[in-house]
């Protein structure tokens, strides 16, 4: 068996709101006293660790390297910029950091971004082509250099950083939002955002919205007065059922070997050490 792919992370004291020890105004009250601070005492504060959710630097990190072990068989979810290939699901072209799709209208955005910003890029002339295959698995406009050229694009910092706001605004920061409204913690929070990079962000039954109702069918969510590791389980199941319904999707491992591991083991918080398993490879987040 192939040794798991590792990432070590920094402590969890690097997500405590403040420091444990401060240097508080002069008429604070000193912690057990009651009394005011002396003119410049340092005092010792209290501080306890909160959970991180994954708007916390720390824990998106790993949200990104979740989704790429399963998007890309790697933990670099970085080196992902410029990964480009059709992987007949229908879609079209599948590309970058999230597999912004041709045929889906994200990819679409994407170049219209960039364009946008870095006016006469080498993937502004497939502009009218990339509408004109939206919403197909159509090639046409695009071949037989639009995959080049992609790769070429990612030499430029300013597409990189279209593709990281093109993320957030279409699948992580919707995902992570609606997960906080639920009352979801960070696990929570990954497994909507990794439905939504999948799925999409629709209403129908097998986007993210329809999975996110057929689980509220079968459970409460924690806002809603339910039980977190409940709810999780009615989602994940409405999830692999929709996964189910395309051949493409048909492996359910970042599923069945991943989300469901972490929620078994009872870490809702996402908190390293993380051991996972996705089509068979093995990977692992250390604390």
């Amino acid at each position: 068996m192939k040794d798991p792919l590792t990432r070590r992370t920094p402590g969890r004291a690097a997500l405590l709101l403040v420091a444990a020890a401060a240097v508080l105004p002069a008429n604070a009250a000193v912690a057990g006293t009651g009394g005011p601070a002396a003119a410049g005492e340092t005092v010792k504060v209290a501080v306890e660790a909160v959970p991180a959710d994954l708007t916390y630097r720390e824990k998106k990190e790993i949200a990104m390297e979740l989704v790429s072990s399963a998007e890309n068989s790697s933990l670099d979810w970085k080196a992902q910029y410029k990964y480009i290939e059709d992987i007949d699901d229908g879609r079209g072209y599948t590309a970058g950091i999230i597999g912004f799709c041709s045929g889906t209208g994200d990819m679409l955005d994407l170049v219209e971004l960039y364009t946008a910003r870095r006016p006469g890029n080498v993937l502004a002339t497939y502009l009218p082509a990339l509408r004109k295959v939206n919403g197909t698995d159509s090639h046409r406009g695009l071949d037989p250099h639009f995959p080049k050229d992609w790769r070429a694009a990612t030499a430029d910092p300013v597409f990189r950083q279209a593709q990281n706001d093109e993320r957030d605004r279409v699948y992580f920061d919707p995902a992570v939002a609606q997960a906080r409204a639920d009352g979801l913690r960070a696990l929570g929070q990954f497994v909507y955002y990794d439905a939504m990079v999948m799925h999409g962000p629709g209403s129908d039954p097998v986007s993210f919205g329809g999975i996110r109702k057929a689980a509220m069918k079968k459970a409460r969510t924690p806002a809603q007065g339910g039980d977190e590791v409940a709810y999780l389980n009615a989602f994940l199941d409405a999830r692999k059922a929709a996964m189910k319904t395309e051949e493409a999707h048909g492996d359910t491992s970042r599923v069945d070997t991943a989300q469901r591991v972490f929620l078994k083991n009872g870490d809702l918080d996402l908190d390293p050490p993380l051991r996972w398993k996705v089509y068979g490879d093995s990977y692992q987040i250390l604390g």
